[in-house]
């Protein structure tokens, strides 16, 4: 794969349509190399404290550093900005220790009061993460005690407090202040540029289009594969449809790719020079009803679509890369349980609740969103499609661009009736699922079925202030059993992790704590 190989693929005609005529190429550092990933999901928000998914997060945290990281499978938090913290014995007060060497792009320094900062700022803007902390940590309660430590002092005990640090990535305070306009924090001008310290930097940012990130030759952190090896820098390339990515990756136009479908993935594995990667992980795929508006509020409708669907069709989609789920945790989270009579096919059981609805005959129409070029995704509507039929109710699928599925499921008036959704849990706390069903979590893409239950609601936030361990994961056995009773989704199934990658691509990681296409960048390079 020489230089000019590369660059005639990535410059030629029909590779990247959307490139300007003049003015831009992906010349390479000397014989350094840069790594094409394909996603199908675009990037429309970069700001690390106001929104998050699978693509939106790969950026992030290639050009953010958090205080903490995940890493490996079973996932670990490891040091990362902080070299080390501790926890006071009445859980109140967390203090953390920087490194001494850490800087953001423009050469500031990375100190206490940038943590300090990005914290109060993320609670603030009460927006993408905010959700995590808010509820447990003022502002005002974040201290930077010197230049190298943190202390952050929370109104009672949140067991999850560690488990959800990884994910406030720190913007440096000076470039945040120069651009913000209107008291805005700073966030109009976030969302296209970026304030970090990270292993890359933004060279070129179109969220619909292309991301071009520059590798950062003097991280702080260093690099692991060694200065001789690390990549010049990496593209990230936004092709919807599975079939372009398919055939990019055959190409060698891409390198890495993601969202391919169990199929390809068979066909790939047979090319030489191709590597898939197939993981067990911790992501779920749920059909999210609106409970709120249209047909689906009726729970009797959401009970006989659910005891209609043929879940055997989600393995063989899958190729029996998936297992089904027996609750809304996925299996191996700390709290989970297998919750008793979780529904499977049974139509006399579901003739039963559609004639309790307010539909009994059926005879409706019901609107099926899932992403655009996920083919996983319309194949599962085409079984739901099926299924349904057996109830005389007609399934519209539709396929739509991420941010559009997303913007519509934010409301309940304009919610489809079903959305398909993959959940990954942020972090490894049970917190991390069951908070997805709480009212504060309505608007975001995985709270998109407006679920509404304030019983399960109140438990939800008692099991987050505990300490006692037992009573917590006693509550949330009975949060499991009460959220299933009350389908506020179709459970659908925990599908292996997988990606399709050349295999001159070295180091990849995989880490079940990441999001459906999410892959760390910093640790990959490019042999020979």
């Amino acid at each position: 794969m020489s230089h000019t190989s590369r660059r005639a693929v990535l410059l030629g005609a029909g590779a990247l349509t959307a490139l300007p005529a003049s003015g831009w190429s992906f010349e390479r550092d000397g014989n350094r190399k840069v790594l094409v990933f394909a996603g199908n999901q675009g990037v429309p928000v970069l700001d690390p404290h106001v929104r998050y998914d699978w693509s939106t997060r790969m950026i992030q945290q290639s050009v953010y550093d958090g205080l903490l990281k995940y890493v490996g499978a079973p996932p670990r938090i490891i040091p990362w900005l902080a070299e080390r913290y501790e926890e006071s014995a009445d859980g109140l007060t967390y203090t953390f220790h920087l490194v001494g060497n850490a800087k953001f792009h423009n050469g500031d320094p990375l100190d206490a009061e940038a943590v300090r900062f990005s914290f109060e700022r993320g609670l603030r803007l009460n927006a993408g993460i905010a959700w995590m902390l808010k509820d447990f940590l003022k502002p005002e309660n974040i201290a930077a005690v010197d230049a190298r430590t943190v202390r952050f002092t929370l109104d009672r005990p949140f067991a999850p407090f560690i488990s959800y640090v990884p994910w406030w990535y720190i913007v440096n305070p000076k470039q945040v202040a120069a651009n913000t306009v209107d008291g805005d924090h700073g966030r109009r001008w976030l969302t296209e540029n970026a304030a970090g310290s990270g292993p890359f930097k933004l060279r070129r940012f179109d969220g619909n289009t292309l991301i071009h990130l520059d590798t950062v030759p003097d991280y702080w952190k260093g690099w692991p594969m060694g200065e001789a090896n690390r990549l010049s820098g990496v593209i990230y390339r936004l092709l919807r449809e599975a079939a372009p990515r398919r055939a990019a990756l055959q190409r060698r136009e891409i390198d890495f790719g993601t969202n391919f479908s169990p199929d390809d993935l068979e066909q790939m594995a047979r090319l030489p020079g191709v590597a898939i990667e197939n993981h067990a992980g911790f992501t779920t795929f749920g059909i999210k009803f609106n409970c709120q508006q249209g047909p689906t509020a009726d729970i009797n409708l959401r009970k006989a679509i659910a005891h209609a669907f043929d879940y055997e069709s989600l393995i063989t989609i899958h190729n029996g890369g998936a297992r089904l789920m027996d609750s809304p945790f996925p299996t191996g989270m700390a709290g989970h349980v297998s919750v008793p009579d979780m529904p499977r096919k049974d139509l006399e059981k579901a003739r039963a609740f559609l004639a309790r609805s307010r539909v009994p005959n059926g005879d409706i129409e019901l609107e099926y969103v899932h992403v655009q070029g996920l083919e996983d995704a319309r194949r599962i509507g085409l079984a739901l499609l099926d299924s349904l039929r057996a109830l005389n109710i007609r399934v519209n699928i539709v396929g739509q661009p991420w941010t559009t599925m997303v913007a519509r499921g934010s409301k309940p008036d304009t919610a489809p009736n079903m959305t398909s959704v993959y959940v990954t849990p942020v972090g490894t706390d049970p917190d991390t699922v069951a908070y997805q069903y709480h009212r504060d979590s309505w608007g975001l893409y995985y709270g998109m079925s407006h679920y509404e239950n304030p019983e399960v609601w109140a438990m939800i936030a008692e099991a987050r202030g505990m300490v006692d361990q037992t009573r917590r994961m006693a509550i949330y056995a009975e949060v499991q059993r009460r959220i299933v009773a009350d389908q506020p989704e179709l459970f659908g199934m925990i599908a292996n992790r997988t990606w399709a990658r050349r295999d001159y691509v070295k180091d990849f990681e995989f880490s079940p704590i990441r999001f459906t296409g999410e892959v760390d960048l910093y640790p990959l390079w490019i042999q020979g």
